[in-house]
């Protein structure tokens, strides 16, 4: 970006921080339109006390927020709707800053069961379930949309091998509940499999771009999807209720509808609504839409930047990015072309921008888990939307689609144990460090190639120089004897048939029969020196020794990316 468009974008985040509790929940628009439409505060008394409801969206897209806002503030203000289940399948908090995320439900008594699979960003409801006023359940975010699927159809349950022998598996783990003492199980062994469901929906809360003076809802200028259409069809089919949220009333296009008024109850206009952050979607981001404009380098700066300027995710320092290029060449020696791939947030997206910008980019086919489908999974706080996406799916039709064609999935991981297992979803013992599985277990079933990417140690510290890695200070194992908990089970992998790769900053790992094998090493690194006495794990070298990273590696720029090959200078 030129400096006048840093700055120009600078000033844009700066009006927006300042605005960003900016709302009207009393704002009804002028015209003649139907009886569906209402203020927030209207839309928010038709929830009923200890109801079941379900909010979409994920990260800073498609935020439901006005009838958040509403919600909270008929609670604060009559004690009512209380005690009542809330479901959310992506990340929807703001991590205890940004406002107008489902973290405006986390007070006592408002909120007393948070079903999800993702709890990180939602501070709030941690901060409950520590103090002992919340009920909390993670299940993976295809079994959620499966199950919500089933609802919409009559069913109440799916059955599937996704999560067995994981912490999700009551036969060895805990299955739905985080919390103790809880009300109800959600996961149970079924033979070979287990068996998923989700309490009842009564309440569906949705964002939608438009709506026509009707009431049908149109997706068009979405930055994602996500679950409207299965959590609308759910609550219908329960005989409950419908509350959208919209940007603005549109004329009707009855070949463009995307979600019928006979399945709305309630429309909030909100003419502050975002597209995502940052973007109003009165005027969207086409960067975020099929067909936009098309300039990808300009998009990807745009992201960079106000991921940096927020400082909502982690800064890359050279290591990281190099860790990152580590993880793009270990991936084009051992995917083949074309090839359908699974971005996770992380260190997934700093890989996933290095295929992007290689020239593998036109055998790839990037999703993410929200339905998204093509373009360059869009990083940070922009997690879920795409750049330049070919087109839009419900995440329901996107886990199934992964069933049959993810051919590759770029991950996170927190632990790595001797048999292959993977943390990501226990940070630490406290109910405030819980992540939740997200969507690992969905993907990585069905995945047939799993790159997990992630730092060797925990607070280490790195420097390159000349083309070497060189380590300054140690800290604290991430590759361990026994994982904390077990999100990813390795040997159900292997028995799969899956290709499963740890890719760390002193190297790669590969999963075998035997545990893991180090087949490539960092330039620079000595194994006895470096590498095993800071290992909580026993590992095994190839015959005749692990292969050198390319040099090319370190460097950032330089290099080129092949098929079968990897880096090269």
């Amino acid at each position: 970006m030129h400096l006048l468009d840093r700055i120009g974008m600078a000033a844009r985040i700066v009006r927006w921080r300042l605005t960003w509790e900016r709302r009207d929940l009393d704002y009804r628009p002028p015209g003649a339109l139907d009886a569906r439409f209402m203020t927030a505060r209207e839309a928010a008394a038709l929830i009923p006390d200890g109801a079941c409801c379900l909010s979409t969206g994920m990260a800073g897209n498609a935020r439901c927020s006005t009838l958040l806002w509403a919600i909270r503030e008929r609670f604060e203000q009559e004690g009512h709707p209380r005690e009542l289940t809330w479901m959310a399948v992506g990340g929807q908090g703001g991590r205890g800053r940004a406002p107008g995320t489902v973290e405006e439900l986390g007070q006592p008594g408002l909120v007393t069961r948070f079903i999800s699979g993702h709890v990180e960003t939602t501070k709030s409801m941690l901060a409950l379930a520590d103090a002992g006023q919340l009920e909390m359940h993670v299940l993976p975010q295809g079994e959620m949309c499966f199950a919500l699927e089933a609802q919409g159809e009559g069913g109440d349950a799916v059955l599937s091998r996704t999560g067995v022998g994981t912490v999700l598996d009551p036969r060895c783990g805990r299955g739905s509940p985080v919390t103790p003492d809880a009300g109800l199980q959600l996961i149970e062994a079924a033979g070979e499999m287990l068996r998923y469901r989700l309490p009842r929906l009564d309440v569906a809360v949705i964002a939608a771009p438009w709506a026509d003076a009707r009431g049908n809802l149109y997706f068009r200028d979405a930055a994602t999807i996500t679950e409207i259409r299965e959590a609308a069809r759910a609550a219908r089919a329960n005989g409950g209720r419908v509350l959208a949220s919209v940007a603005g009333v549109i004329p009707a296009d009855p070949e463009r509808i995307s979600l019928p008024a006979a399945l709305v109850d309630a429309i909030a206009v909100n003419p502050l609504q975002e597209q995502t952050i940052l973007s109003p979607q009165r005027d969207c981001w086409r960067l975020f839409t099929p067909g936009g404009d098309g300039d990808d380098a300009a998009a990807i700066e745009k992201l960079r930047f106000i991921n940096r300027f927020l400082r909502l995710t982690p800064v890359r320092g050279p290591v990281e990015c190099a860790l990152a290029r580590l993880g793009a060449h270990v991936f084009a020696r051992t995917a083949a072309p074309p090839a359908t791939v699974n971005i996770g947030v992380g260190f997934g997206e700093e890989v996933c921008r290095e295929l992007y910008q290689s020239p593998l980019r036109p055998d790839l086919t990037f999703t993410t888990e929200t339905g998204v489908y093509g373009g360059l999974p869009a990083p940070g706080i922009y997690f879920g939307a795409a750049v330049h996406p070919e087109r839009m799916e419900s995440s329901a039709w996107m886990f199934r689609h992964y069933q049959e064609h993810l051919d590759v999935t770029v991950l996170g991981f927190l632990e790595v144990d001797a048999t292959g297992n993977v943390n990501v979803s226990r940070r630490g013992p406290r109910f405030a460090d819980y992540v939740g599985p997200g969507g690992l277990p969905s993907i990585t079933a069905s995945a047939r190639t799993c790159i997990f990417v992630g730092t060797f140690m925990q607070g280490a510290k790195w420097r390159i120089e000349n083309e070497r890695m060189v380590l300054e200070a140690p800290g604290k194992a991430k590759l361990v004897d026994t994982v904390s908990e077990v999100t990813f089970n390795g040997r159900e992998a292997l028995q799969a048939g899956k290709q499963v790769w740890y890719v760390t900053t002193v190297g790669a790992f590969r999963l075998t029969d035997g545990g893991l094998v180090l087949e490539m090493v960092m330039p620079g690194l000595d194994i006895e020196r470096d590498i095993r006495p800071h290992c909580g794990l026993r590992f095994a070298l190839p015959d005749g020794g692990p292969a050198t990273a390319p040099a090319a590696v370190l460097r950032d720029a330089g290099y080129v990316l092949a098929w079968g090959e990897g880096i090269r200078a």
